[in-house]
């Protein structure tokens, strides 16, 4: 019981001080020693002892974390400044912007996240490269910049994470549980994923325009790229960096999975470097920049990973698991609130599944649920309740990124990340029990 009490407080804490801005490098260890404490987990290691240790636990899983996404972090971070450095994001801004008008800014970034998620790039590195071109449409089309990260985040982590087909991680790992495929309940997928983008984007306008009436107008920074440039890439050409990604990673991705994004980021860079070579400003300053920003993003991100280490050591996660896991209803209801709370619990998606799916599998179809249909289930479940305040993907986004306050962003990335995919979830066993595959 007092584990149990530990560990609640100890998610409530983090998630307490993550929204006041707390440095995650102070947050989670805090946290994560609370836990501990509660737990019966000694803080320290101990001389001639092999018991787990809460600063072992927790550097095992800061490191690796870092052992794991080191590289696409920074090739990414390295890939969204070359294309802002060599003018081809200001020159895709202004091609889009005349195309759509600059009052879909919002739509224009939400559309590159989408594509580049679903065509394979990692979703954790897809902000970086589409943030340069986000910070131009919306500064020409004077929209408060705090909507940025949840622009960011709807296209990539919503309707295009989860989806039939989509090459994410979140996608894939109930194939090895449940035998299926990527493809797995396509039909009513593909329901709730049309659903989850026209209304998400319908919600998200609707807040911008909302807070544009009320005078919110777009805040410009010091260290924002400002469009000073007598000349650009042409706009087709400044296209070919990102077509380059996408094709690297979608023909790649099956094959070598993670190193596929690795080489994709990598051609990305210098097929932008190549296209903007007579644009480039400041190239080694960009690298620098790109560098540092890639530490502090993966940095924060592996804070939590640690605290999530720990948690997952502590009795009374174990004993949650066996509830959340074991809870009455059907298949499909009993799957989706077990995902969802593991994935709260430990602030991820693939966490969530990878927990709770060598669980619930041979319980759910040993009393006949389909597979497909768990399949979609367990996918879009894992996409609701990961994204609270405390999870990587959004501290990264929001801090490191976007250089934003969880107090100014996360209602609306809470709203897109959460709310939306909740809907989705609940429209998706609605469809599966009046039929549709």
């Amino acid at each position: 019981m007092i584990s149990l009490l530990g560990l609640l407080a100890a998610l409530t804490l983090l998630i307490v001080l993550t929204m006041r801005g707390m440095n995650l490098f102070i947050a989670t260890p805090l946290c994560a020693l609370l836990v501990a404490l509660s737990g019966g987990i000694a803080p320290l290691p101990l001389p001639d002892s092999t018991a787990p240790n809460m600063v072992g636990l927790y550097m095992s899983g800061f490191t690796s974390f870092i052992a794991s996404w080191f590289f696409m972090f920074l090739l990414g971070s390295i890939f969204g400044k070359v294309m802002e450095d060599t003018g081809c994001a200001d020159s895709i801004v202004q091609s889009v912007a005349g195309r759509l008008g600059v009052k879909h800014a919002a739509l224009a970034v939400v559309l590159a996240c989408a594509v580049l998620t679903y065509g394979g790039v990692s979703l954790f590195v897809v902000a970086f490269s589409v943030y340069p071109m986000a910070v131009g449409l919306f500064r020409q089309a004077d929209l408060p910049r705090r909507f940025i990260p949840a622009a960011l985040s709807f296209g990539s982590v919503t309707f295009t994470m989860t989806s039939a087909g989509s090459p994410e991680i979140q996608n894939w790992i109930p194939i090895d549980y449940l035998g299926t495929n990527q493809y797995a309940g396509w039909q009513a997928s593909i329901v709730v994923a049309l659903f989850m983008a026209v209304f998400g984007y319908w919600w998200l306008r609707w807040m911008i325009q909302r807070a544009v009436r009320r005078g919110e107008r777009f805040d410009a920074r010091d260290n924002d790229p400002v469009p000073t440039r007598k000349s650009l890439p042409n706009p087709l050409a400044a296209l070919l960096p990102l077509v380059a990604v996408l094709g690297i990673s979608f023909a790649l991705h099956e094959r070598f999975e993670t190193a596929a994004l690795i080489v994709a980021l990598l051609a990305g860079a210098v097929t932008a470097a190549i296209v903007g070579w007579q644009h480039q400003q400041k190239p080694g300053q960009a690298l620098a920049d790109a560098a540092t920003g890639a530490l502090i993003a993966i940095g924060n991100t592996a804070a939590v990973v640690g605290f999530g280490a720990v948690a997952k050591a502590a009795p009374a996660f174990q004993d949650a698991v066996t509830w959340v896991t074991h809870l009455p209803g059907g298949g499909l209801v009993g799957a989706a609130i077990a995902v969802s709370l593991i994935a709260a619990m430990t602030g991820s998606a693939s966490g969530g599944q990878a927990i709770a799916l060598p669980i619930i599998s041979p319980i759910y179809l040993g009393q006949g649920v389909s597979p497909d249909q768990l399949h979609r289930v367990v996918a879009i479940s894992s996409g609701v309740l990961d994204s609270l305040p405390h999870n990587g993907y959004v501290v990264t986004t929001i801090r490191a990124i976007c250089q934003e306050t969880h107090a100014r962003a996360y209602p609306s990335v809470g709203a897109m990340t959460v709310i939306v995919p909740l809907l989705g979830l609940v429209l998706c066993i609605a469809l599966f029990a009046l039929g549709l595959s």
